[in-house]
């Protein structure tokens, strides 16, 4: 006898990931809790970090991009005297510095830190070098050398201040920006050296700390049949992760165009003024992303939602 696959689920799980999880491990949790046939996150969090780790589930994964693509909240304590070789408290330590900085020195800097910025990313970090992961030559105990990257930082700004020792931020930033060198970076500009000792993502894209569920909670659904409907409640409809690109009322005789990769006319006296990406709902049902051009709607990614 066969065994079954999974079902086709379909949606958007917000989980509050807890320490010492790897991102992969959590998306293979979630999956195995709902059953579901595809599963895949949106962002990698390291295992030393915790909160908001966007999961999609069955058709959701076609909008994964638009959620990486999204900005992202992170609160952060760093730890002044330290740099470490993961820039966080899992490395060793490589070098230390008796100079703690004021409170004054540090809100002096941080403008420094926000805009279109250059940063090196960790060495530990899944950056490919070569066709290999940056983290992989690292623990081989190669010279890592990684060439700096722009990055987009909205906003950096201090949270609370822990005497003269460790420090909290909450930056506010774009697709790629490591926030384990940030702290790092911040360290070597007050000339005390740091490192990040906690670190919780509160946003990523449209998905919020408040939105979310723990993994304790979910495993507690999981193991009650009785449970099942109030598990998948859990679940963002897919089209929340598209909230930055405008929605198109379309009828069944069009959605059944689209569904067979073919574009459809919007132009009409009650058209909406669309160009662009968009995607298409038919009633409450997504039915594609695509882009509106002169007149119609091009579907690029057909939504499969059947069970």
């Amino acid at each position: 006898m066969a065994r079954k696959r999974g079902d086709n689920i379909h949606g958007w799980l917000v989980l509050d990931k807890p320490l010492d999880l790897t991102s992969t491990k959590a998306v293979a949790i979630i999956r195995r809790i709902f059953n579901a046939k595809k599963a895949g996150h949106a962002g990698t969090l390291d295992p030393l970090a915790t909160g908001v780790l966007p999961i999609a589930l069955g058709e959701a994964t076609k909008t994964v991009s638009n959620v990486m693509e999204g900005g992202k909240i992170y609160e952060f304590t760093v730890k002044w005297g330290a740099e470490t070789t993961t820039d966080d408290l899992e490395g060793d330590i490589t070098q230390t510095s008796l100079k703690r900085p004021t409170e004054d020195e540090i809100e002096d800097v941080l403008p420094l830190f926000v805009g279109r910025i250059l940063q090196t990313p960790p060495a530990f970090s899944a950056i490919k070098i070569n066709g290999e992961r940056a983290y992989d030559l690292a623990r081989s105990g190669e010279n890592v050398e990684i060439k700096p990257r722009e990055v987009d930082i909205k906003s950096l700004k201090v949270k609370s201040f822990i005497e003269d020792e460790e420090m909290t931020f909450v930056a506010e930033c774009g697709k790629g920006t490591y926030i384990r060198a940030l702290g790092r970076d911040i360290g070597r500009e007050l000339g005390c050296l740091g490192h990040i000792t906690n670190l919780c993502r509160t946003k990523s894209g449209p998905f919020t700390k408040e939105m979310s569920i723990s993994l304790e909670k979910l495993e507690e659904l999981g193991h009650s049949a009785a449970a099942r409907d109030a598990l998948l409640a859990q679940l963002c409809p897919i089209e929340t992760a598209l909230d930055d690109i405008p929605a198109l009322a379309i009828n069944e005789a069009d959605a059944a165009r689209i569904r067979l990769g073919q574009a459809v006319l919007i132009k009409g006296r009650d058209a909406p003024v669309i160009k662009g990406p968009a995607y298409a709902m038919s009633g409450s049902s997504l039915v594609a992303l695509g882009t509106v051009s002169q007149g119609e709607f091009r579907p690029a990614r057909v939504m499969n939602l059947a069970d």
